[in-house]
């Protein structure tokens, strides 16, 4: 893999910014895509799976607490997708009520993280998503 393509949904742009730079802390050849909205991460996949006028993602980091289409909607929306259905999906959200997380790994997520305070806190587990879904899993082919 040369780079390895990750779309954020995120709608808070301070999260934006220190996701974006934990990310790039990690000094790997990355592509970062963004959606602001789950409307906007619905569009941008079906591009993806349809037209190719995106690359599909290797990995997404997605909210729950989105405008127009939360993220259980986008989550309902990529493991219900024949072309989507293997990318693996991490729920990074401020919320750590357990109805959430419950339903999030009902839908199929295949990871649920609360996000942290702070810049420190999100490089450290930006490093252990690394050491996990980057060094010891294989990720899926892209079809």
């Amino acid at each position: 893999m040369d780079k390895l393509n990750i779309l954020l949904v995120e709608d808070n742009e301070g999260d934006v910014f220190l996701i974006s730079e934990a990310l790039e802390d990690l000094n790997l050849p990355l592509q970062i895509s963004f959606a602001k909205d789950g409307r906007e991460a619905v569009e941008f996949l079906n591009s993806c799976k349809k037209h190719g006028v995106n690359p599909t993602p290797d990995l997404v980091l997605l909210d729950i607490n989105l405008p127009f289409k939360n993220g259980q909607e986008v989550l309902k929306f990529i493991k219900n997708s024949d072309e989507l259905r293997r990318l693996p999906v991490i729920m990074l959200t401020t919320s750590s009520n357990q109805k959430d997380i419950n339903e999030s790994y009902t839908n199929h997520a295949n990871s649920y993280i609360v996000k942290p305070f702070g810049a420190g806190g999100y490089q450290e587990i930006l490093r252990k998503v690394q050491l996990f879904w980057l060094s010891l899993v294989e990720l899926p082919s892209k079809i």
